[in-house]
């Protein structure tokens, strides 16, 4: 993913966010803001033949206390018109090929449970529920429902053997 993808990663995330599905957040950040948030050697688009933008996946650290150093939270957007196709789990799977050539021995997310395709590509990638958030946050928006959220996670076998 590079600033010439900018555009189209944003108009993706924006779909993405219209849903109500995707975040608590309802409108994207400029593409400076976005930029900022991403952890740079972990960020992918996936593209057609014609190099259009599918899809795109990005982590952002967790914290900034050492210890958690090898865990990251990722975001996984795919194009309205390109979904059910297989966009979603290439993403993750070159994402989690990246992570753990890094070391980093956790990827989580958090997924609205309403969210049920993202849960499901989460789990084929090899994520697990861990828990439930109780209404951690509201929608971004007048008004906004309180929503609870799944945290889920895939703990590397490569890096971190269990």
């Amino acid at each position: 993913m590079t600033a010439a993808d900018g555009p189209a990663v944003l108009r993706i995330y924006q779909a993405g966010l219209d849903t109500d599905l995707a975040s608590f957040e309802t409108v994207a950040p400029a593409w400076e803001d976005f930029d900022k948030g991403k952890l740079p050697d972990h960020r992918f688009v996936a593209v057609d033949e014609s190099d259009t933008v599918l899809g795109w996946v990005a982590v952002s650290t967790v914290s900034s206390r050492r210890v958690y150093a090898g865990v990251v939270e990722d975001s996984v957007y795919v194009d309205p018109a390109a979904r059910s196709r297989g966009v979603g789990l290439l993403l993750l799977q070159a994402l989690i090929a990246s992570t753990e050539a890094a070391g980093i021995w956790t990827i989580q997310a958090g997924i609205f449970p309403e969210n049920v395709a993202s849960l499901r590509l989460h789990e084929k990638a090899g994520f697990r529920v861990i828990g439930v958030r109780h209404h951690p946050g509201r929608m971004q928006r007048p008004g906004g429902p309180w929503r609870d959220v799944v945290l889920v996670e895939r703990r590397s076998s490569h890096v971190y053997p269990d």
